[in-house]
């Protein structure tokens, strides 16, 4: 089961671009790695990122509301806001297990999650299992927010 526009949409209101519905193959937070069908999250704020990204791929992105968009993107590229990136990529992880929960065929196609972000990493950092991602973003959450306390 792949992740869909349409799903993001109901994460992430905020947006801009097409509105037709995207099958997402990855979701990727590295803009140099090949992302067919890409979701794109810029975790590592490096410049022309999402140039790179696009060039590799990505058909959208999440982005972080506040933070311009580069005027070499295209119009009609999905583009998703929010205030926190690591806090959306939970969200996107919960739901796309929420979504894959009861599924029993084994030659189902899936979104491949691919993050480089050591902190998102489970840990066997060679892999890049959902539910300890998720796990992981929970933790770098709850530590930030008890520094920021």
């Amino acid at each position: 089961m792949y992740l869909t526009l349409k799903e993001l949409a109901t994460l992430f209101p905020e947006r801009q671009g097409i509105e037709e519905n995207i099958f997402f193959h990855t979701v990727c937070d590295r803009a140099d790695i090949l992302q067919p069908k890409g979701l794109f999250v810029p975790l590592h704020n490096q410049s022309d990122e999402l140039l790179k990204a696009i060039a590799n791929g990505a058909v959208a992105a999440i982005w972080e509301r506040g933070k311009n968009i580069p005027s070499y993107t295209p119009n009609h590229f999905p583009v998703f806001f929010t205030t926190d990136l690591a806090a959306a990529v939970r969200k996107l992880l919960q739901l796309y297990i929420n979504n894959l929960n009861g599924e029993t065929n084994n030659k189902m196609e899936i979104t491949n999650f691919i993050f480089s972000n050591k902190k998102l990493l489970n840990k066997n950092n060679e892999t890049y299992d959902i539910a300890g991602m998720l796990k992981k973003i929970a933790e770098v959450q709850t530590d930030s927010s008890e520094r920021r306390e």
